[in-house]
């Protein structure tokens, strides 16, 4: 894409429908077979576009890390479509967020990074928001809230690892093996919970749309965003991503978030927008990437 504002709109409109989908999906298939079959057709969409042009060595040389990543992230996705039995998309994609916090306290303790005290005030303002939202009225919510979170965590240590030893692993190979990593673990998590079942024709339909947005073109659009735009400025932009799912999930089923979802949802994404606008230097000087040793 030529043009970055539509490069930027269209990352910002697939992102917002990851877990739109997940609930799109949940009448329809149990939630462990939903993730499944949706990480299966994106996998087989990123072979066939590969056309036989696969560099098997990769997968031998990263193994391992491979592993790593499906395991993380097939739970992580597991974990999330089963977190829409009990929270609405848009809170859903709102506590997904803190995973910028997570991926910054991973910084901090694994990659030596320091903390400026800003950023240190809008983490505090971004978990207080989160608990806000944690703990309203209602063990589902709650129940719910905590499933996002943690899931969270998990791909916030998936992202670590890609980017301490992804780096010279050639895109496509990357996106191939990722998925099919993540695809299998997903299989082993639906069968061992017991959800493994065949889609009707409206079901694959569904999946089909699912698989070729969320995974294809939403992490295509990701990777391209990612070598136009700093790291930084990206993660500011994706900040508003919930805003959008909540407009998706508002019109689609209903409902809307309450006066405290609200102050606390307002509160997470300025606690979030604090610590990447000051890590990009907007607000205050970066911190040293490192210590000195």
């Amino acid at each position: 894409m030529a043009d970055a504002r539509l490069l930027v709109l269209g990352l910002l409109l697939v992102e917002s429908l990851y877990y739109i989908f997940a609930r799109l999906l949940l009448p329809l298939l149990p939630p462990a077979a939903g993730a499944m079959y949706m990480t299966a057709l994106g996998t087989l969409e990123i072979a066939a576009l590969m056309r036989g042009r696969i560099e098997w060595a990769a997968l031998r040389r990263h193994r391992w890390l491979f592993l790593s990543l499906g395991l993380l992230v097939g739970v992580n996705t597991n974990m999330g479509f089963a977190a829409m039995r009990y929270v609405d998309p848009g809170t859903a994609s709102l506590l997904s967020v803190t995973s910028i916090l997570f991926g910054v306290g991973l910084g901090v303790v694994w990659l030596g990074e320091r903390l400026s005290r800003l950023e240190g005030v809008g983490a505090a303002v971004a978990i207080a928001g989160v608990v806000g939202i944690s703990v309203q009225p209602g063990a589902f919510l709650r129940w719910g809230s905590t499933i996002v979170v943690a899931s969270t965590f998990l791909y916030a240590l998936h992202s670590a690892l890609v980017k301490r030893y992804g780096a010279d692993i050639p895109f496509g190979e990357f996106m191939l093996f990722r998925m099919a990593a993540v695809a299998t673990v997903l299989m082993a998590l639906a069968a061992i919970q017991g959800q493994i079942v065949w889609p009707t024709a409206s079901a694959w339909g569904w999946l089909a749309i699912a698989g070729t947005v969320n995974v294809v073109i939403s992490r295509g659009l990701f990777y391209l965003a990612l070598r136009r735009f700093e790291m930084s400025l990206l993660t500011i932009i994706l900040t508003l991503t919930p805003v959008v799912t909540w407009l998706w999930s508002m019109a689609l089923f209903g409902g809307r978030p309450g006066r405290q979802e609200m102050l606390s949802g307002a509160a997470t994404l300025l606690g979030v927008l604090i610590v990447t606008s000051s890590r990009a230097g907007f607000l205050s000087p970066r911190p040293l990437a490192r210590r000195q040793r």
